[in-house]
């Protein structure tokens, strides 16, 4: 082998390493042992209508270990319907909804992650968590984007990772090590966007307080807005359960 290849393939492992690096700084930099907050959604169809809807958020353990609970408290007719959620670091969630209408839960198939929750932008997928093992990154380049100097990475998740998307690219912010964008593809399709705004530090974490997510199969988007957010509130791991979704929503 020659010494200029030798020197390619050095340089290009190591672009590959940077790249992972990079994500596990994001994730390091917004690791907390729980997290709670009200969401504001509005929901915008093709024709411009707008639904509003929320929720309240609640989540212990943290990137891949962890378990969240997502709970709609308006408008009225999907009130009490809550999303049990356990990460988990080496596959995908497990996760489970309940529904007090007909006062039963069902589980969420993997091949039902792709389809939107309840009327909003966001898949059953999108509402879990991203840990960095579960995906194999490559750093695509900089670029400014939001107004900041961000990284282009692509990520692709592993074959333990089940996953509607094929591939995604993410942009970094370099100043604050947060996502300014996150683009999901299916084939060479661009299925889905999340862009990240209103950056605050919020207990020594800096956190998007408002999140667009566009299907771009749709021609829809959702806006959530993140209200009275706290990280590191204490709470118990019972609250977390089949039987804790059942017994909030009397």
């Amino acid at each position: 082998m020659s010494k200029l290849i030798l020197c390619l393939l050095v340089a290009a492992f190591a672009w590959g390493q940077d790249a992972r690096q990079i994500v596990e700084e994001v994730q390091r930099r917004s690791r907390s042992g729980s997290e709670h907050y009200e969401g504001s959604l509005e929901v915008v169809n093709a024709r411009g209508k707008i639904t509003a809807k929320r929720w309240l958020y609640d989540r212990i353990g943290s990137h891949g270990n962890s378990k969240a609970v997502l709970r709609f408290t308006a408008p009225p007719e999907v009130k009490g319907v809550a999303l049990l959620i356990v990460n988990h670091p080496d596959r995908a969630s497990d996760q489970w909804m309940w529904t007090p209408a007909l006062e039963r839960d069902r589980r969420i198939a993997l091949q039902d992650r792709r389809t939107r929750f309840f009327g909003t932008d966001f898949s059953f997928e999108d509402l879990e968590e991203r840990d960095v093992g579960q995906y194999d990154y490559s750093l695509l380049g900089e670029e400014m984007a939001g107004g900041a100097a961000c990284w282009k990475i692509e990520s692709r998740p592993k074959q333990s990772k089940s996953s509607q998307y094929d591939r995604s690219i993410l942009w970094v912010r370099k100043d604050r090590y947060v996502f300014w964008r996150i683009e999901n593809y299916l084939k060479d399709r661009l299925v889905r966007r999340a862009t990240y705004g209103d950056l605050q530090e919020v207990q020594s974490i800096w956190t998007a307080r408002t999140v667009e997510m566009a299907d771009l199969r749709e021609n829809s988007r959702t806006i959530l807005k993140l209200e009275k957010l706290e990280y590191n509130v204490p709470m118990k791991d019972e609250g977390f359960t089949l039987q804790a979704l059942r017994r909030e929503s009397r």
